[in-house]
């Protein structure tokens, strides 16, 4: 039987298979992407965690992982998809395989992108539809562009591809941009950059691909790619049931990651918390890895 069960290894996964591993106790880190390092890897830069500045978010974490490896943490390949309190601790159910028995769980499957539910969104992805600019805006190079969002993602996006972009049209369904004023006064100075503002896309359009997108007020806009960035939804699906989740589907757990379920924790992006970030996902995990070494040695 594992004593710590670690689900996900992005920073808060990994920071917690650390600290569990440095109390002594056998760790696992169960990644349904092979060799996964969270959503870290999808970022051009990472200039706010402390003593690593202007770092590649891939080169961060495989820094993480490494450190992690060097101190024999085993990773197994696997989603978990269903959770199930025994006597001697949890059962795992997996996807595909026989399922897992730990003492304790950490939950760390972070979050993911949240979609428009515009017209033919879906049918678009991967052919100008991404959720990453920094992953896929090198495709549209000298092609004009559209970003959806009023936070600081959209913003940063927005800054980043107007560099390889012809024009970036900057979306956002309000009038103010919830996102960094600065930010907000650089892509304004920037003659490529054209803010529209109390807007909402409808509808993509194209055949094999993106040929634009068209405004609720019927105005379209002819663009290459369209970037969303309209925030996160957590990975928590499958803990229906087992744990108390807040309307937005979080987890509710404050910063020691203690949930409703005895021997269940969770660290990172899923939890309710005010600032979700590579720092703040670290400090989960090895609070969640230090209350769940206390626990499994009770």
């Amino acid at each position: 039987m594992i004593d710590i069960l670690v689900i996900g290894s992005g920073p808060a996964g990994m920071s917690a298979a650390l600290y569990g591993k440095r109390a002594g106790l056998s760790v696992t880190i169960l990644e349904k992407n092979f060799y996964g390092i969270g959503q870290i890897a999808e970022s051009s830069e990472v200039d706010n965690y402390i003593g690593m500045p202007k770092m590649n978010g891939y080169e961060m974490g495989q820094k993480f992982r490494e450190h992690v490896d060097s101190l024999g943490v085993e990773f197994a390949d696997g989603e978990a998809v269903a959770f199930e309190k025994l006597a001697e601790g949890w059962q795992v159910a997996l996807k595909d395989g026989e399922p897992l028995l730990a003492k304790s769980v950490i939950y760390a499957a972070g979050a993911k992108h949240r979609h428009l539910g515009a017209e033919n969104e879906e049918a678009f992805i991967g052919r100008g539809v991404s959720y990453c600019a920094t992953c896929d805006g090198a495709f549209y190079r000298g092609k004009q562009v559209a970003v959806i969002g009023g936070g600081d993602t959209a913003l940063n996006d927005a800054v980043y591809l107007s560099d390889i972009c012809e024009k970036v049209y900057l979306i956002h369904r309000r009038a103010e941009f919830r996102g960094a004023v600065a930010t907000v006064n650089k892509l304004q100075e920037l003659d490529n950059v054209e803010l529209v503002t109390n807007a909402e896309i409808v509808k993509v359009l194209g055949e094999e691909m993106v040929t634009g997108v068209q405004l609720k007020d019927g105005k379209v806009l002819d663009v290459s790619g369209v970037f969303v960035a309209v925030g996160m939804e957590p990975m928590t699906e499958c803990l229906q049931g087992v744990v108390d989740l807040d309307k937005q589907g979080y987890v509710i757990a404050d910063e020691t990651g203690v949930t409703t379920a005895e021997g269940f924790f969770v660290a990172g992006d899923v939890r309710t918390k005010m600032l979700r970030q590579v720092v703040t996902a670290v400090s989960d995990g090895a609070n969640a890895a230090t209350v769940a070494a206390e626990y499994c040695r009770v």
